[in-house]
């Protein structure tokens, strides 16, 4: 049975073993629960299920905050609801399903091929800046921001002063940028560092808007009160100032406590190499 830890009224969240990945669960008075990125071993999974149940909360629909393998999983113990995403991640994973799948196959074997990125999208959020309310049956007071930073169509959950930020404002990795599915620069947005940037500023202004107080990255701790929330922007926005010098001077060296894992440190090499390789994005 997986561990739940409660981080505000009706918002529990589990930590999986691999990257410390965060699975969110909201619910409601009557126990009807939203699961947001399920993740990630098929034992996990199931161990999630079985926290749930054991609490006596019902599944009534799950969330997936952006079109990465590791975000786009479920369990049959978890039920047959709806599963919602952006329409631009579920456009995204519809072209890459296959490598997704290889992905998964590889660090987490035995999920089942017929519940893997099965997803329906969310028709109001078809835009990057969209701030939506979830459909029922989702849980109430749940809505949606959606930008491109990270991977297209990526959302960030806000509810009872909680965002489920996805695979941003981490305290163990420094943004990742979209660089195309499986760092093929050919199928990379343009301009991938602004529209980092433009996701930023999408989620510090929900951050405002709604009085966010504890702040749930996709890997990595949790962040409560405005000040340590005010810390995770200032570092992403430092080592994305920090990565745009380097592109332009091959001398210059960005400096990051997150840096110090070797996984990270070889993202950050591996999109610092397709940036400089890039031609220069228009007006920059």
């Amino acid at each position: 049975m997986r561990e739940l830890r409660r981080v505000a009224t009706g918002v529990w969240v589990a930590t999986a073993r691999i990257w410390s990945s965060s699975t969110v669960v909201v619910v409601d008075d009557d126990g009807a629960a939203l699961v947001v990125d399920p993740g990630i071993t098929p034992a996990e999974l199931d161990g999630l299920a079985a926290a749930v149940a054991a609490r006596g909360w019902h599944v009534v629909a799950g969330l997936s905050t952006h079109p990465h393998w590791d975000h786009v999983l479920w369990s049959r113990g978890l039920g047959d609801v709806p599963r919602l995403a952006s329409p631009a991640a579920v456009a995204a994973l519809a072209d890459d399903v296959e490598r997704g799948w290889a992905e998964a196959s590889s660090a987490a074997p035995g999920h089942d091929r017929t519940l893997f990125a099965a997803l329906t999208p969310l028709g109001r959020a078809s835009r990057p800046g969209a701030d939506v309310p979830l459909p029922p049956p989702a849980p109430g007071g749940c809505r949606v921001v959606v930008h491109r930073a990270h991977a297209p169509g990526h959302l960030a959950l806000i509810t009872r002063g909680v965002l489920v930020a996805g695979d941003m404002l981490s305290d163990q990795e420094v943004p990742l940028l979209d660089v195309g599915p499986g760092g093929d620069p050919a199928r990379a947005p343009l301009d991938p560092l602004g529209d980092y940037r433009d996701g930023l500023d999408v989620l510090e202004q929900a951050v405002a808007r709604y009085d966010v107080d504890v702040l749930v990255p996709g890997h990595g701790t949790v962040a409560v009160g405005t000040d340590m929330i005010a810390e995770r922007f200032a570092a992403d926005r430092a080592y994305l100032r920090a990565l745009d010098d380097a592109v332009g001077t091959a001398s210059h060296t960005v400096t990051d406590a997150r840096l110090a894992d070797p996984w990270v440190a070889g993202e950050h090499a591996t999109q610092l190499g397709l940036l400089r390789a890039r031609p220069p994005t228009p007006g920059g």
